[in-house]
């Protein structure tokens, strides 16, 4: 069965590698599918976003790497997909997800796995390295190297840019 696992993955995580490795175990392939959201500002462009995951991914021989644009369930269903993965970290994640689940059940049909966060990822979110980064704050214990290194180079590149 092939599985997607979207997100923004702006920047990805130790979180994000832990449920797509886990997401990898489960199923026969999975599809990791990058959002793209004009409504938000993203640190790295969807090109770079798409290099990172698939830098950081590249370990795991079922699993590929795409853009996704409009909506989730027909991005599945291109890909024959039938599985939507899920990491929650929260109840309010458990509530947001559910919600989706059951909007995604009816419009696609797909099926949505909720995984739970490895307790050491439980409360990484890409907001709060982004939030550290912005500061000049070491992320390099919540991203792998790859990842850490092209944020260095983006924020730095922000600092000098605006000072």
């Amino acid at each position: 069965m092939i599985a997607i696992c979207p997100g923004s993955f702006d920047p990805v995580t130790h979180g994000h590698l832990d449920i797509i490795t886990r997401a990898a175990a489960l199923f026969e392939s999975v599809v990791v599918a990058v959002g793209r959201n004009s409504a938000k500002n993203y640190l790295f462009s969807t090109e770079e976003r798409l290099e990172l995951v698939r830098a950081t991914t590249a370990h795991l021989p079922t699993v590929s790497v795409e853009a996704l644009d409009g909506l989730l369930v027909e991005f599945a269903r291109r890909h024959g997909a039938g599985v939507l993965v899920k990491g929650i970290r929260f109840a309010s994640d458990v509530d947001f997800e559910l919600q989706m689940a059951h909007i995604n059940a009816v419009v696609g049909p797909v099926e949505t796995v909720m995984l739970p966060a490895s307790p050491v990822w439980s409360t990484l979110s890409s907001t709060m390295v982004r939030e550290v980064a912005s500061y000049g704050g070491d992320v390099s214990a919540f991203v792998p190297d790859v990842v850490a290194r092209r944020i260095r180079q983006k924020t730095q590149g922000m600092e000098q840019a605006n000072g």
